[in-house]
């Protein structure tokens, strides 16, 4: 498929041009109230910014899906006296990719435009040159000569992303900031928006899609949300290391392809009879997938909904990605669309009071 003949759906690509750092979601939420409340029976906003959209209220079991739709940022600490901005990482960076980067922060009067700076190599000496810059050794440049001109620009506590949208770069093979997890919530909600359209499968569960957020600081949306929802079955939807890439050992990572299909997790996270409906469902539908095991509580939404209120049986579906918490993610969109899918035939294959207790 070429390039030009692909079109990416409006949601995510609206999604992925929102600029939503853990805590500061406000421009994703609006672009998930856009597209899901329309199309859900029931629909609420809580007070950490969760969005939570119902269909078929009086169903049962009662399921949740989760994905969230936080990403990475940086948030301005300090400004010194020439105006230049220092910062803190909301989320796990890398900051041997940080410097060299223009940004977009997001302030009282609006999106301006900063570069992140620090000493150039040539200005190096050779100990300097092998050495990951400190976080207070890097800042961001907004054009300014003092303190009180930045600050007639920016305040303590305003919030930047790097400046990095999306670009398809062969067939379905795309880049942008912050597939980690605008692909998560996209494929939550979109799920609820087909199930909604098609009325020709009954559906017995009660479904509730919601945009979490906060994940990226401690997966706290997904921590309130699965009390107000008290679901009896949760998926989490999140991205999952694509491991086809150099310098990747698959002995200890293991083997993960764009356009394998999602990634069905195993595990102690993992509810097993969740699982085996999911595994179940890809394979009636023919529906490509990959299976991962994870030994441990996973670094997503899953952790904390599996353990809320008196527990709850608990599925994770990761997407596969390139390049995890870097400016520039790499994913293969067939991968979101499949998991939709996936997704879809998951809630309509629920029966009722089937609570997947084990």
């Amino acid at each position: 498929m070429s390039t030009a003949s692909y079109t990416v759906p409006p949601f995510l690509r609206d999604l992925l041009a929102a600029r939503s750092p853990s805590g500061y979601e406000t421009e994703a939420q609006a672009v998930y109230d856009a597209y899901v409340q329309p199309a859900a029976d029931a629909y609420a906003k809580d007070a950490l910014g969760n969005r939570l959209a119902t269909l078929n209220a009086n169903g049962d079991p009662i399921l949740m899906l989760a994905g969230h739709l936080d990403e990475l940022g940086l948030i301005i600490t300090y400004i010194n006296d020439k105006g230049f901005l220092y910062f803190d990482t909301i989320g796990g960076h890398d900051r041997s990719v940080i410097s060299g980067r223009r940004v977009r922060i997001q302030t009282a009067q609006g999106i301006i435009t900063g570069v992140t700076g620090k000493r150039a190599i040539h200005l190096m000496d050779e100990a300097d040159r092998k050495k990951v810059p400190e976080r207070h050794e890097l800042w961001i440049d907004i054009g300014v000569a003092s303190k009180a001109e930045a600050l007639d620009r920016v305040q303590i506590g305003d919030v930047a992303t790097y400046d990095h949208d999306l670009e398809l770069i062969n067939g379905t093979i795309a880049t942008a900031r912050a597939f980690d997890n605008k692909v998560g919530a996209y494929a939550v909600g979109e799920t609820l928006i087909r199930l909604a359209a098609d009325k020709s499968t009954p559906l017995a569960a009660k479904v509730v899609s919601v945009g979490t957020v906060q994940e990226e600081v401690g997966v706290r949306g997904a921590t309130t949300a699965s009390y107000a929802v008290a679901p009896h079955i949760a998926v989490a939807i999140d991205v999952g290391h694509a491991t086809d890439h150099p310098d990747c050992d698959n002995r200890k990572f293991g083997e993960f392809k764009l356009g394998g299909g999602p990634i069905l997790c195993r595990g102690s996270n993992i509810n097993p009879k969740v699982f085996a409906k999911l595994l179940a469902a890809a394979q009636a539908e023919k529906i490509p997938y990959q299976i991962e095991a994870d030994p441990r509580p996973t670094g997503t939404d899953a952790r904390a909904v599996q353990i809320a209120r008196g527990g709850v049986a608990t599925g994770l579906v990761s997407i596969p990605l390139r390049y995890m918490h870097t400016p520039s993610e790499v994913v293969d969109l067939n991968d979101v669309e499949h998991t939709v899918r996936l997704l879809v035939a998951f809630a309509r294959s629920l029966e009722k009071a089937d609570y997947a207790h084990w």
